[in-house]
């Protein structure tokens, strides 16, 4: 529970921190300057995601209606 406290508190601090920065032309740079940095790398992550999940699909996941081998159609 203590931990928690602590937790709250500091998310807290880094709120009212942030909003006394923004207050400032340079601090306002700044944190404009940082979002558009983890907007970057954020990102590339999904992206570099996408492209994992591409290649683990493989060939079935960009196969044709012709080349899927011949299954039962599902019943209704």
């Amino acid at each position: 529970m203590k931990s928690f406290l602590w937790f709250v508190i500091g998310v807290l601090g880094g709120f009212v921190a942030a909003h006394y920065v923004n207050k400032d032309p340079r601090g306002r740079d700044a944190l404009a300057d940082l979002d558009a940095r983890i907007t970057e790398f954020t990102d590339r992550i999904a992206d570099a995601y996408r492209q994992q999940e591409a290649s683990f699909a493989g060939p079935l996941g960009s196969a044709d209606a012709d080349d899927a081998p011949d299954r039962p159609s599902p019943a209704l």
